[in-house]
């Protein structure tokens, strides 16, 4: 009777386990059936908006007269984001890919979900979804290369990726200038010049936006140090933002009229930058006639009422203030239903200018092999020698015996840039917030396949006496020294950490055959330069980077990269020598609500950013703004400056070397003393490929505008009549061809 009696208990417990079972495959179903309906294709509708034919603005017009009013709610807000604190209620949490957000559709008007992802040098949310992304070199490098074709194979691979990967927006773009090298992101951005950051970002852009996603371009404006950005008010002039951080932005709209921009952390000049209307309004959406929308940076939105009136359309990743308290305060009538309208017909219209409406996201296999080419191809392009002391390189592997490969990871890998632009390295999964993550890119074997006649080995520099050792012992020490940098965080200073320092000195001193290969997000100071023999910056170098640093060092690749940003000697050169952070009790208060953060930081230093600012105090640097080094030599002849609606400057650039390169040609221009900028700026340049012997006709066209002024009495560009002196030449400090022209 006993084994009767539980013989049902047994067959109860195993119906009850094939039933869970059954349920939980049937909910892991309709979790995925639902985030795949957020990726599909929107049910056919033959509404007129879905005419491909009208415009863009034509178009979200005719929408826009058929949605509701918590359609149109739904349009200004995020819904929550993995990791972040809580999604929006109600909102279907399966509907997100993975990324850093998404907003939802209309489905019935065959609007599609917009999903987001991160996107400085890769698609960062590929580990969030089992995906694989290539990781390019980061953005500084990629300016070293001044090349806006790479800026175009950057940003044209990103699309791709976003879209194989079930994104239809980028989160890139970055611009902001680098004032302090020490900020945390600078590696995330283009440099320290408005002219070369503003049209490389601009053309990276265009070509994203091509792949038919939504581009965005960031942080804007002025959030130029990471540490205390939540509280920081950057104090700063009219004519001083206008020249230069907000001049980058002006010129890379120009060229690629991104679908977003995104306003960010910090406060300008009283107010928060995503409640600021003279720059979200009165600049950017009046001045600059941008057509699309504003994105809040990530908990940066502080307001209502201010906020939608200064010109914020879209919150992210939430709905704190742009959810349910917009409705009831368009209900009310504090907000006109005209503001609604206009922040929704933005959206609606970038969704129709960028494509994602006509050519909706369908998830595909990432071209992986072809993605390795471009990196590996950027990151040769993007590498700096800064010093080849007696020829040292290229290395002639036909004298080489040993090598000794030397440097934390140098065996297996190289390090990336952190925070929300950081890519999933392959096999890693989602990376963890500021994980130091090195890509598996292996100097080592890179080095050990250029050279199978000699004996490579590896030391990792923890002790430097073995290192040194090791060093005494080969033919020549190459050591790769890093510098890690991220979001959320700026530098104490720009040595390297961890004695590397002390560490590249004693190798040197054992062997004075030493190379050294920077992984840095960011200019350093190099106590130990005179002692070595060379120098290359390789920055954050991606997903190949070992074979593109490998190609450079045995010369099958020549260096043409110049510096987007000045390598100053110390710290105390800075025009900050002290970076400024907020008091404790001014920390954390992002979501307060508060809304004149009283932390302020003064840009005494006005329009003298980066080089200006060296050249305008005197100050001697370690390296200038485009420098860069080649394995031949280049020469200067024949200038000649044609003056009329546009000033051209006419030049000859000759190979006086041995074998074929690439010499980024620059040009700089000196104002009037009237109008009292810094001593000179950067207007112009062209990359120029010559072979040994080969001499080019060169003709850069200077826009009038990169000459102007901004006279804050008119609120206009006034070109200043006066004598101009053009300068042309390999770097900003190596200028070898002037002439002087009166323009009115």
């Amino acid at each position: 009777m006993a084994l009767h009696a539980k013989k049902p208990s047994r067959v109860s417990s195993g119906f009850l386990a094939a039933l869970l079972f059954v349920v939980l495959i049937l909910v892991m179903a309709i979790f995925e059936r639902g985030r795949s309906l957020a990726l599909a294709e929107t049910p056919s509708v033959h509404g007129p908006w879905m005419d491909k034919t009208l415009s863009p603005d034509r178009r979200a017009d005719l929408v826009l007269q058929e949605m509701t009013l918590d359609e149109k709610i739904a349009l200004l807000h995020g819904n929550g984001m993995p990791g972040w604190p809580r999604a929006v209620p109600h909102a279907n949490p399966y509907l997100g890919n993975g990324g850093a957000g998404f907003v939802l559709g209309v489905q019935r008007l065959g609007i599609p979900i917009i999903q987001m992802s991160d996107a400085a040098y890769g698609v960062r949310s590929s580990g969030e979804n089992g995906r694989y992304s290539t990781a390019l070199p980061s953005n500084v490098a990629a300016a070293a290369s001044w090349d806006v074709q790479a800026a175009c194979a950057y940003g044209a691979l990103i699309g791709r990726e976003l879209r194989a990967q079930g994104y239809n927006m980028s989160l890139g773009g970055g611009v902001n200038l680098t004032r302090d090298p020490r900020n945390g992101r600078t590696f995330e951005y283009m440099g320290e010049d408005p002219v070369l950051a503003g049209t490389l970002v601009g053309d990276r852009v265009k070509c994203e936006q091509a792949q038919h996603v939504i581009g965005d371009m960031k942080h804007y404006a002025l959030n130029d140090q990471e540490s205390g950005r939540n509280e920081v008010n950057a104090i700063i002039g009219k004519r001083a933002m206008r020249e230069s951080d907000l001049l980058a932005f002006q010129i890379g709209i120009g060229i690629a009229d991104p679908a977003a921009v995104m306003c960010s952390y910090n406060a300008v000049n009283g107010d928060y930058a995503c409640e600021n209307k003279y720059l979200l309004t009165d600049v950017l959406k009046k001045d600059w006639n941008f057509k699309g929308f504003v994105v809040s940076d990530w908990g940066g939105t502080h307001s209502t009422e201010k906020a939608s009136a200064a010109g914020l359309d879209h919150e992210e990743p939430m709905d704190d203030f742009f959810g349910d308290k917009f409705k009831q305060t368009v209900e009310a009538g504090k907000i006109p239903t005209a503001e609604l309208d206009d922040h929704v017909h933005r959206i609606l219209r970038s969704e129709f200018a960028s494509g994602i409406v006509d050519d909706p996201v369908k998830k595909s296999v990432v071209d992986v092999e072809g993605g390795l080419e471009i990196s590996r191809h950027i990151a040769e392009q993007s590498i700096v020698l800064l010093k080849n002391d007696r020829g040292i390189l290229p290395l002639d592997r036909a004298k080489l015996h040993s090598i000794a490969v030397i440097g934390p990871n140098a065996d297996t890998s190289m390090i990336s840039g952190g925070g929300s632009a950081q890519v999933d390295p392959p096999g890693h999964g989602a990376t963890k917030w500021k994980e130091h993550v090195w890509f598996p890119s292996s100097p080592l074997k890179a080095i050990a396949r250029k050279t199978p006649g000699a004996t490579v080995e590896f030391d990792s520099g923890a002790d430097p006496a073995y290192a040194a050792a090791l060093a005494k012992r080969s033919d020549v020490a190459i050591v790769f020294a890093y510098q890690w940098t991220s979001e959320d965080m700026d530098l104490p200073n720009l040595s390297l950490p961890e004695n590397q320092d002390a560490m590249i000195e004693q190798v040197a001193a054992a062997n004075p055959q030493t190379i050294v290969v920077l992984e840095t997000g960011t200019a350093v100071t190099m106590p130990w330069l005179n002692a070595v023999r060379g120098v290359l910056e390789a920055w954050y170098t991606g997903s190949q980077g070992a074979d593109a640093v490998a190609n450079i060092l045995f010369g099958e690749v020549n260096p043409t990269a110049k510096l987007p940003m000045t390598f100053p000697r110390s710290e105390a050169d800075l025009p900050h020598p002290q970076l400024a952070t907020p008091p404790p009790e001014e920390r954390g208060r992002r979501r307060s609500g508060e809304a004149k953060p009283t932390f302020e930081v003064h840009y005494d230093e006005g329009l003298k950013v980066g080089y200006k600012w060296y050249d305008a105090a005197n100050k001697p640097v370690l390296f200038p703004f485009g420098f860069g080094l080649s394995y031949t030599t280049f020469g200067y002849s024949g200038l000649r400056v044609s003056t009329g609606s546009e000033t051209t400057i006419g030049f000859t650039v000759k190979n006086t070397g041995s074998r074929a390169g690439e010499e980024v040609a620059e040009v700089y221009a000196t104002l009037p003393a009237s109008a009292g900028e810094p001593p000179k700026r950067l207007v112009g340049w062209d990359k120029v490929h010559l072979n040994a012997g080969e001499s080019k006709e060169v003709s850069v066209p200077v826009k009038t505008f990169y000459l102007s002024i901004y006279d804050e009495a008119s609120d206009s560009w006034k070109l200043v009549p006066g004598t101009y002196k053009f300068m042309v030449g390999g770097s900003s400090q190596s200028l070898p061809l002037v002439e002087n022209v009166n323009l009115k």
